[in-house]
């Protein structure tokens, strides 16, 4: 498998999507004729049948391993918190990087309930994005910076990677982006985030719709989108994304904000999720519509929004048990059960 391109500039990242590898039909065959030897009627595991496939065919490999799941949390913060879009100060995002660290999050607690290795990464925290309502939130500089570190930090031999993030107005950030990228009405993209209602709620919906207005008319392509709307946290998402395909990680995407993070590339080039699954819906109500512009159904639906990759990595859990049922049932032939006649 080829390594990640080098980006030296945006336009690389739409060069690199053009490049991206296709999965392992070898393994996905594989999974498929060892389902109907196990000790179940046919297709009866429902999706955990679909999940195994889905693992063998990005990780490039039959049976699928998930013995190294790491969980990384991209943080950042955004210049359009100072038009009231959040019921938060700024100043949260650098105090929540500090409770991940501790290990005080609920991240943290079920990282080491279910094994996943962890990591936060803060970008910039004391440089702000631009106001998006005045001026592209990122320099072409800036947000190629944050999509190349997101790229270095996915290594070979990770068998699944939870991508979250962790950012006060990064869900104005994502309402904007998604009704940039697939049109629509700002209030259906546009939710409560941190618990903004009433006239904050309306004041926020606004804005989204006067951004992606604006920047969409001036955006040459879905990943200027992303420099125009987005933040460092949801660039370093999709390069996160992009090289996971490159290096065989299927990944977990948490909820809105990181789904509309890895959207981007999805625009730009369909299929490029294909090695993605979303790991739960958020109560976010611009999450479940993005779902169906994507066709992604979610692993869970336990009505959170918390971010921070908790949704992905409760989802790790149901990642686990489709393989060890794959990988651990006996056939009809060892266990001595009559098997299907037709």
């Amino acid at each position: 498998m080829p390594p990640p391109p080098t980006i030296q500039r945006l336009e690389d990242v739409t060069r690199a999507l053009a490049k991206i590898p296709d999965g392992d039909a070898g393994a996905v065959k594989a999974a498929e004729e060892r389902e109907p030897l196990l000790t179940k009627p046919p297709g009866s595991l429902g999706r955990l049948e679909e999940l195994t496939a889905w693992l063998c065919r990005w990780q490039g490999r039959h049976p699928p391993s998930m013995g190294n799941i790491q969980a990384q949390v991209f943080a950042a913060n955004h210049g359009v918190t100072q038009q009231g879009v959040s019921a938060y100060p700024a100043d949260v995002t650098a105090q929540m990087v500090a409770n991940f660290e501790a290990g005080g999050a609920a991240i943290n607690q079920l990282c080491k309930t279910f094994g996943i290795g962890f990591a936060v990464h803060a970008l910039a925290l004391d440089r702000p994005t631009q106001d998006f309502t005045e001026d592209p939130a990122m320099s072409e500089d800036e947000c190629l910076d944050a999509i190349v570190f997101g790229m270095g930090t996915v290594s070979d031999g990770i068998d699944v990677l939870c991508l979250g993030e962790m950012g006060i107005g990064n869900t104005t950030a994502a309402a904007a982006l998604c009704l940039g990228l697939f049109g629509g009405d700002a209030g259906d993209w546009t939710g409560q985030g941190t618990g903004v209602s009433g006239k904050a709620l309306s004041l926020k919906t606004e804005i989204v719709a006067g951004a992606a207005k604006r920047h969409g008319q001036e955006a040459t392509g879905p990943i200027d989108l992303l420099r125009r709307l987005g933040g460092r946290e949801l660039a370093a998402i999709a390069g996160a994304v992009l090289a996971a395909r490159f290096r065989r990680v299927p990944v977990l995407l948490d909820g809105y904000v990181a789904t509309a993070a890895a959207a981007v590339l999805e625009a730009a080039r369909p299929g490029a999720l294909d090695h993605t699954r979303i790991g739960h819906v958020s109560t976010e109500p611009g999450h479940r519509l993005l779902l169906d512009k994507l066709a992604k159904t979610p692993v869970l639906d336990l009505n959170m929004r918390l971010g921070e990759a908790t949704g992905a990595a409760l989802a790790v859990q149901v990642l686990k048990a489709a393989v060890a049922c794959h990988t651990g049932m006996a056939t009809f032939e060892e266990a001595a059960v009559a098997g299907q006649s037709g």
